[in-house]
């Protein structure tokens, strides 16, 4: 037991843990006041923003529990649980709910203020209607490139999916923007929800397609990719053995340099500010003061 292992590993994972279990809690408080009314015309859109609040946030507990590295399938425990595999397929259902409740509640502030636009005018009709949809292909197609990373073990295909993620985001910072500036200065106790989830969606919009644009895609995930693209290395594995490894596989540590500072930081903010907004999302912005 090195002192490595006892300086850093199970406090910070203690404090990841004490988070999420708070989290969850908070997320099930949420879940069970949004209950009530079960009807109206808005009860659809409040169901499916608990239940991907939760799903999030269900996810994010078990993935602060086994931490998990996906390309080199270290793992917090060694046992299954801890399965790159199996904490991929969990990501799926997390990640769509993320990007779901995003895309809704955006939807949901055209739907109760819409904004008057030239039909004909194709691009401002993707900015207004269609861009929260187009976030949700992003994040969907950008699960197969997940996959196929971790089986195959290629950086190429994890690039793909992380520039998939900046892409989705990016394609829905001019709507989060004008959405924004529209109930910004509005003074309406109804519009409250709203306005909150407008200047939430921006602010995530504005620092996650910076990192990913000016940080993650260019000096981390790309640069990696073209190495090795150039050196072979790692291998490409391929089949059914590169399937049943990157389920089976469980290389335990908790040595700080194999997990390094970088993936630290990424895991500590993912598993605490994105549940944060998920569980803030999960409450169903609209407008209040009725039922609708």
């Amino acid at each position: 037991m090195t002192s490595d292992y006892t300086t850093w590993a199970w406090p910070w994972w203690i404090i990841m843990v004490a988070i999420n279990a708070v989290n969850l809690g908070a997320a099930v408080l949420i879940y069970r006041r949004s209950l009530e009314p079960r009807d109206g015309s808005d009860a659809v859109y409040r169901q499916r923003m608990r239940i991907m609040g939760l799903i999030f946030t269900l996810v994010g507990a078990y993935r602060a529990v086994f931490v998990s590295r996906y390309f080199t399938q270290m793992a917090w425990f060694d046992t299954l649980l801890n399965s790159s595999f199996l904490i991929r397929t969990f990501a799926m259902a997390a990640e769509l709910s993320f990007a779901g409740l995003f895309a809704l509640a955006m939807i949901r502030v055209y739907a109760e203020l819409p904004t008057e636009h030239n039909k004909s005018n194709r691009f401002k009709t993707f900015l207004t209607i269609q861009s929260p949809y187009f976030l949700i292909a992003c994040i969907f197609f950008a699960q197969f490139f997940a996959f196929g990373g971790l089986i195959m073990k290629s950086k190429t295909l994890f690039a793909i999916e992380e520039s998939l993620w900046s892409l989705g985001f990016v394609s829905i910072l001019p709507l989060a923007f004008m959405q924004w500036q529209r109930l910004r200065s509005v003074r309406d106790e109804s519009l409250k929800m709203l306005k909150g989830s407008t200047r939430l969606i921006l602010v995530w919009c504005v620092i996650y397609c910076c990192y990913g644009l000016f940080y993650h895609l260019p000096l981390e995930n790309w640069p990696s990719a073209f190495q090795q693209m150039d050196t072979g290395l790692p291998a490409i594995k391929t089949g059914w053995t590169a399937i049943r490894d990157s389920f089976v596989i469980v290389h335990e540590s908790k040595a700080y340099s194999d997990w390094g500072f970088g993936f630290l930081l990424w895991h500590s903010a993912y598993f605490s500010i994105c549940v944060w907004i998920a569980l803030y999302l999960m409450r169903a912005p609209r407008l209040i003061g009725e039922t609708k």
